[in-house]
């Protein structure tokens, strides 16, 4: 059965493991890709249906107008936030099909891009008008990794190489915004891509099983991502949403003026670990002349309208090491994960110059 947005797929998934795997490591070999770093997006292209007063049995003619629809990871309609990718992939496609890949913003000059994570989720606006501006301003690009569906044909049993080869004689020509990734079978060119490609942004490298079907939902593709280590000052924490212990971490570092910055949180404890850091942290929590515990927020953004944005504030005292994969701006690009407890680090050498900076990469390279 050819996927529809009426009844969307869910997309494959892939499982982190800790290095670029060896192509031998799974039968019949493997395909790397670069990770991109943006939403993952389904892109149903059909043809209009046919004139109300046309001939029912006629159908849509080879000829007619593609209709685009965009679904997410999740299955929730992206459509009406890209309507530029909607109005472009009508234009460029050759007719009906089904893609996977990944919805992206570029900024920067030419010959200095790289993805713009905070502009992409900007994109995701209730205000029509807004998203109008924004199609303009900062155009999406959208870079396709799989072709799930061509014409009639439901692709979804097909081995992955088959697929790429499709894919690359369906769209590989197709013009901006629509990009076909690059892909290898030199495990030493992907694992140079881990290195090189985060400074355009990118998030890591995919490894593909060249000879499995498409498994909707499964997490059949591999992935490494880059890990690395900081030390940063614990801010304060927000209680759970059950209401016992700790829900996640607020977490700082120090700026060249001597600012302590909020740079993200972390999360995911078990409930007994949840419950444990509130003791731990009790000796650390910021109260007034009368004992009790200071009010706290967080800054409100669209994204955090109706929800609670209150901590517990911490003296900034407390310092732990945390594992996180890459930074955005000043925050971490993705919730980070604790290590350990710092007792030997003063909070005030917590700053920004100890974390890791990529060197910087073209994107248009990348997408080249």
């Amino acid at each position: 059965m050819i996927p529809t947005a009426a009844e969307p797929i869910v997309p494959m998934l892939a499982k982190a493991v800790a290095e670029v795997p060896e192509p031998d490591s799974v039968e019949g070999g493997l395909s790397y890709e670069p990770k991109w770093d943006g939403f993952r997006g389904i892109v149903y292209a059909v043809r209009a249906e046919a004139d109300a007063d046309a001939d029912a049995d006629a159908g849509a003619p080879d000829g007619a107008p593609l209709t685009i629809e965009i679904g997410s990871r999740g299955s929730k309609m992206l459509t009406r936030y890209f309507p530029e990718l909607v109005e472009a992939l009508a234009r460029v496609l050759p007719g009906p099909c089904v893609l996977d890949g990944e919805i992206v913003v570029r900024t920067g000059e030419p010959g200095h891009e790289r993805l713009d994570w905070e502009a992409l989720g900007q994109r995701i606006h209730p205000a029509a008008s807004r998203v109008a501006t924004l199609s303009v301003d900062t155009p999406a690009t959208f870079v396709a990794f799989d072709l799930l569906a061509l014409g009639d044909r439901d692709l979804l049993d097909l081995p992955f190489a088959e697929r790429r080869a499709l894919l690359l004689e369906t769209a590989g020509g197709a013009g901006h915004p629509l990009h076909v990734t690059q892909a290898t079978d030199d495990v030493a060119t992907a694992r140079r891509w881990l290195t090189e490609f985060e400074g355009a942004g990118l998030d890591g490298v995919v490894a593909k099983p060249t000879r499995a079907s498409y498994a909707p939902g499964k997490r059949t593709m591999l992935k490494v991502k880059h890990h690395r280590t900081a030390d940063v000052v614990v801010l304060g924490y927000r209680v759970h949403k059950s209401g016992a212990g700790v829900g996640s971490l607020l977490l700082g570092l120090y700026d060249d003026a001597g600012e302590l910055t909020n740079v993200g949180g972390a999360s995911a404890f078990s409930d007994a670990r949840r419950l444990e850091l509130v003791d731990e942290l009790a000796p650390f929590v910021d109260r007034d002349d009368d004992g009790e515990v200071r009010h706290a927020e967080t800054e409100r953004s669209r994204f955090s309208s109706g929800k609670d944005v209150s901590f517990v504030p911490l003296r900034p005292e407390r310092v732990v090491e945390v594992r996180y994969d890459q930074m955005e701006g000043t925050r971490f690009r993705h919730t980070v994960q604790v290590e350990r407890w710092r007792d030997d680090r003063e909070a005030r050498s917590c700053g920004f110059d100890q974390l890791e900076v990529p060197a910087t990469y073209d994107l248009g390279e990348v997408l080249a």
